[in-house]
């Protein structure tokens, strides 16, 4: 996929679910139908913030059978790069957006015997599309949800009344924490895990699971991390022989679409590999932020996932 893979979509409504959590329901500016998704997917949603352009992947939370809306919602992250200030306090009803197709790297097994979702904070949000799915397909799940508060978690109440017995929240306030190792040794063999939430809740559960004895096809894990902040440094490309500058906070993919270079992406999120890039030469260091390659390839500085890693040094030039 490339930034010209877009639709432009309107704001139907805004509602607070939670403290600095609010849900977004997008329909469609032309009133034709939206895409099709499957349970776990996502979109990226274009922002034109008065000096940038920001895109941020958000989980689909809807039904994925209901094509006149798509659900979103955004978590207000103190101190982030904008895209969460922008979502929250420049976004209202009737405000339009663009957005890409429905992307999902992180879907249920079908052959899975039996599903355990493990949730932390914002990160419940794909497990709503993907448990609607899995109710209608009649599979065995159920879903362990770690919030700090009853108000910093969204939907609690909603995913109670609606699936039972299934949801499991704990409060952290209240000293509770997701008895995961317990959880794990209790399931059937074929059972699958997957888990979303904070970067290092998300490597404790891969961690415990490990530990636990369950093969690595039957974990499964999404996060989507902001690229960080660090100082400028120009990229030099070989094939279009540019050269761009990328600012303190900006990725280096978000630097070559603000100057017109199309270049290749899916997850924004370093996990899918598909903004993978040929290093020709590095002024510097390359601080590598992705979760896709390997450490091998890391140490040989000679790729990097342009959506997410960046650089300590003045230059860096591109196979672009």
């Amino acid at each position: 996929m490339t930034a010209s893979f877009l639709r432009t979509v309107r704001v139907a409504e805004v509602e607070p679910v939670a403290s600095r959590i609010k849900r977004f329901r997008l329909v469609s500016a032309d009133s034709q139908p939206l895409s099709e998704f499957s349970g776990g997917s996502h979109v990226t949603v274009c922002m034109k913030a008065p000096d940038r352009l920001i895109r941020n992947p958000y989980s689909l939370m809807g039904s994925p059978s209901d094509t006149s809306s798509y659900q979103i919602s955004v978590l207000k992250v103190e101190g982030s790069r904008g895209g969460s200030e922008f979502m929250h306090e420049r976004v209202e009803v009737g405000t339009e957006l663009e957005i890409s197709e429905p992307l999902n790297l992180f879907p249920p097994a079908k052959i899975a015997r039996k599903h355990i979702l493990v949730a932390g904070g914002i990160g419940i949000t794909p497990f709503m599309s993907m448990m609607g799915e899995l109710e209608a397909l009649g599979a065995d799940f159920e879903l362990h949800y770690g919030v700090r508060s009853l108000g910093d978690g969204a939907f609690c109440k909603l995913l109670e009344a609606r699936y039972g017995k299934r949801i499991h929240v704990y409060l952290q306030d209240q000293g509770q924490l997701i008895p995961l190792e317990r959880v794990l040794a209790n399931q059937p063999l074929g059972s699958h895990m997957y888990v979303c939430g904070p970067k290092p809740m998300i490597d404790w559960a891969l961690r415990t699971a490990t530990l636990a004895g369950w093969p690595d096809e039957n974990i499964h894990s999404e996060q989507f991390n902001a690229p960080p902040i660090g100082k400028p440094f120009v990229v030099k490309l070989t094939k279009s022989k540019r050269e761009v500058r990328v600012g303190g906070h900006q990725s280096i993919l978000e630097a070559l679409e603000q100057n017109g270079i199309d270049a290749p992406f899916l997850c924004r999120g370093g996990a899918c590999g598909q903004c993978e890039t040929s290093v020709a030469a590095c002024d510097g260091f390359i601080e590598h932020n992705d979760h896709y390659l390997s450490d091998a390839e890391k140490a040989s500085g000679k790729k990097i996932m342009i959506c997410m890693s960046r650089i300590s040094g003045d230059a860096i030039t591109l196979d672009l």
